[in-house]
């Protein structure tokens, strides 16, 4: 999990616990203000959140989808009221403070919300604050593109090489910048063998492609690497003849989208079946 440091945010010294809900938390890193306690949590492995941005003038809602996390904290009975203003100044100069960004304010009658940003090892965490008279709720989002859980079988495999003479696959997980495959991996590679053992005069090309962070170069060795250990575990695992198996790094020079956005280097990260077909 990626912790986003803003110590910034300690304010006074706190019992923290005392009238929270049971099964409730603080986001890591993130102090919160003093004399309120939590009331809900909700952590979520994958979701979206309308967040507000202004850029040069203009608001806009912008989807940001991870793992999302949600703590509604209210002010403890008896203490002096804190103001909209100040939870959110707090909010932001902490982040400020830390490097990140002040995406959007904004204020009503009796509300003030804000979007910030922070960027930590490559990792987008967004946080939206919507505050209220003695409570505020943060919204925290750990941007990433979804886990695919359900992957092409066979079938569809087949039809794609059929019609287009490739197919991209989206089930196969590697670690940042290796080679060796995740478990996770292992429904995708049944399916793959499965098509292999159907068909047993195909030949396929396994391409790798990375997204275009990091040395184009080293991508392209390590799409080489990573299309070498699918055929790898073809060969070991399912018994796939080598021969109907060709490895090929494209690196980041075949993208299906844009890598401007974390969405978009998700979809050019992938392995793409190739037939090997000349007439």
């Amino acid at each position: 999990m990626n912790r986003v440091l803003l110590s910034a945010l300690v304010l006074a010294p706190l019992v923290f616990g005392q009238n929270d809900r049971p099964g409730t938390k603080d986001y890591p890193g993130i102090t919160r203000m003093p004399g309120y306690y939590i009331d809900e949590y909700k952590e979520i492995q994958f979701d979206t959140t309308a967040m507000k941005v202004t850029k040069n003038g203009v608001q806009s809602d912008q989807q940001i989808e991870g793992r999302t996390f949600k703590i509604s904290y209210y002010l403890k009975d008896g203490l002096p009221e804190t103001s909209m203003v100040q939870v959110i100044r707090n909010y932001q100069n902490a982040v400020r403070a830390s490097g990140g960004k002040v995406m959007d304010d904004s204020k009503g009658g009796n509300w003030y919300n804000t979007t910030l940003l922070q960027v930590k090892g490559g990792k987008e965490i967004w946080m939206l604050i919507e505050a209220r008279d003695t409570s505020h709720v943060l919204t925290v989002v750990e941007r990433q593109a979804m886990q695919q859980d359900v992957v092409m079988d066979a079938g569809a495999m087949a039809n794609g090489l059929s019609n287009n003479g490739s197919v991209a696959l989206y089930g196969i997980y590697f670690d940042t910048a290796k080679s060796d495959l995740k478990p996770e991996s292992d429904p995708a590679l049944a399916e793959i063998a499965k098509l292999l053992k159907q068909n047993p005069s195909l030949k396929v090309f396994i391409v790798g492609h990375t997204d275009m962070v990091g040395d184009p170069a080293a991508n392209v060795k390590l799409s080489q690497a990573r299309a070498q250990s699918v055929i790898n575990a073809l060969v070991t695992r399912y018994g796939i003849a080598a021969s109907r198996l060709m490895p090929f790094g494209d690196g980041p020079y075949a993208p299906v989208a844009s890598n401007k956005t974390e969405e978009g280097r998700a979809k050019n990260r992938r392995v793409e079946l190739v037939e090997f077909a000349t007439r």
